[in-house]
């Protein structure tokens, strides 16, 4: 059996503001963007740079229940884990584009991290993962 996750939806209050910065802040790629007329709806597709496996789906809120969600759909915990093959190159490219870290890089048994917010707060960690980790295994 072969199974895998496709996209994770991210809760957003614009699809053209949070485009932006995902494409111009962070270097994602717009992979689709498709009106749904049935729905009144984008469906709008991101992945970062380099990447062949998960993609970002921008969901803008249309109900306001899904309002309060924007920005935290984690509870306040880190929600999205950006792995890099070179953590101070993107860290400081992050720095000069005026992403926020709320926590500063640091050396764990797992590699290098650092936590930013994005342009609604939800929470990412930047990793550079260390060569023998599970995950980087599996990604490279």
């Amino acid at each position: 059996m072969k199974q895998s996750i496709v996209h994770i939806a991210l809760v957003v209050r614009d699809y053209d503001e949070a485009i932006e910065f995902y494409t111009r802040k962070l270097h994602f790629t717009l992979v689709e963007d498709t009106f749904q007329p049935a729905q009144n709806k984008r469906w709008v597709v991101l992945s970062p740079p380099g990447a062949t496996g998960t993609t970002l789906l921008l969901a803008r809120a249309s109900k306001p229940e899904q309002e309060s969600f924007i920005g935290n759909q984690s509870g306040g915990r880190v929600f999205l884990f950006l792995n890099t093959d070179d953590f101070w190159r993107d860290y400081n490219d992050m720095i000069s584009n005026g992403i926020k870290f709320v926590r500063e890089p640091k050396k764990e048994i797992y590699g290098m991290v650092a936590v930013f917010k994005d342009l609604y707060g939800n929470l990412w960690d930047l990793l550079e993962l260390n060569d023998d980790h599970p995950i980087s295994k599996r990604v490279r």
